[in-house]
């Protein structure tokens, strides 16, 4: 009996006895792995950046909207951190009273591509295959237009100029992306009991997206949202440098650098490089940012 009882605990094992033993070796490999280490410079520098223009009446030190007009084109020095424009224009505090403009742009684009993406997308998702094909198709459509293209038709009909209407216009022109990421999120999630509990018991449909759906995927399309704010960022920055942006009286990273080809023709330097490091560093770090969010992502296993 002895040796059966042996042979027996050799041949069965406990189901689950070793999972606790694979969760601390998990860890252990995923902590030894170098490019999932958080972008710790990355939001040092962004935090630095947001907060230099959140506090921009405290950190700046001259008047942003004022002409000094015994200061043109004058270079970086102790007066002017960054130097002046070619209006007399403190640099140093345009960037941080600009660089206001230029986050509230890219964080009301994304939104609004955030709230049109993911609507269109659920919408899509749940419907009947015929419709959710033609659906796919109106957004293929118009995610094979150029950007660029559609947000200057728009400029061309909405003449007016600010932060609420340039928004606006990046906003419903790229949102195509991120209703195919939802729609294809949604379409595994929507035969689940809890979402088909849902809907049988008289769930309507921002019901079933706000407290089921949008939970499930709100952490695949986190780095879209934030990968976002660059892309809006950088198409303000883009029209602003046609000529087709926010007006020049305007301060933001984008106006300055609609000032470029004259300061090309004058060599003053500074005009272009300061507002264009700005403008790349941060960026840079949004991207960073985004980057890490779809490694974490990607680690997590499915919910499904």
């Amino acid at each position: 009996m002895v040796e059966g009882a042996g042979t027996a605990n050799e041949l069965f094992t406990v189901v689950g006895a070793t999972v606790y033993d694979e969760k601390i070796q998990n860890k252990k490999n995923h902590r030894k792995i170098p490019h999932r280490k958080k972008p710790v410079v990355s939001m040092l520098i962004l935090g630095l950046i947001v907060t230099g223009c959140l506090l921009a009446p405290w950190v700046a030190n001259h008047d942003p909207a004022g002409f000094y007009l015994t200061a043109l084109n004058t270079p970086p020095n102790g007066e002017f951190y960054f130097g002046t424009d070619a209006l007399g224009r403190d640099l140093y505090s345009i960037m941080f009273y600009g660089g206001r403009t230029s986050l509230a742009i890219g964080i009301l684009g994304a939104a609004i591509i955030a709230v049109i993406g993911t609507a269109y997308g659920c919408l899509s998702g749940t419907l009947p295959d015929r419709v959710d094909a033609v659906m796919m198709r109106i957004a293929e459509a118009g995610g094979s237009i150029p950007t660029l293209l559609m947000v200057l038709i728009l400029s061309a009909i909405i003449p007016e100029k600010n932060i609420f209407t340039l928004s606006f216009i990046i906003g419903i022109t790229g949102w195509f992306g991120m209703a195919r990421i939802v729609r294809s999120e949604v379409r595994q999630i929507r035969n689940c009991e809890y979402v088909l509990y849902a809907r049988c018991s008289g769930g309507g449909f921002f019901y079933v997206m706000w407290r089921h759906l949008l939970p499930n995927f709100l952490s695949a399309i986190m780095f879209v949202v934030v990968s976002n704010v660059s892309t809006c960022i950088t198409m303000e920055s883009t029209l602003s440098f046609l000529g087709l942006g926010l007006p020049v009286d305007v301060l933001s990273w984008g106006s300055m650098l609609s000032l470029a080809n004259r300061a090309l023709i004058m060599n003053t330097w500074w005009v272009i490089v300061i507002p264009g490091l700005f403008l790349v560093v941060t960026l840079l770090c949004i991207t960073n940012v985004a980057d890490y969010l779809r490694r974490e992502v990607n680690r997590q296993p499915s919910h499904l």
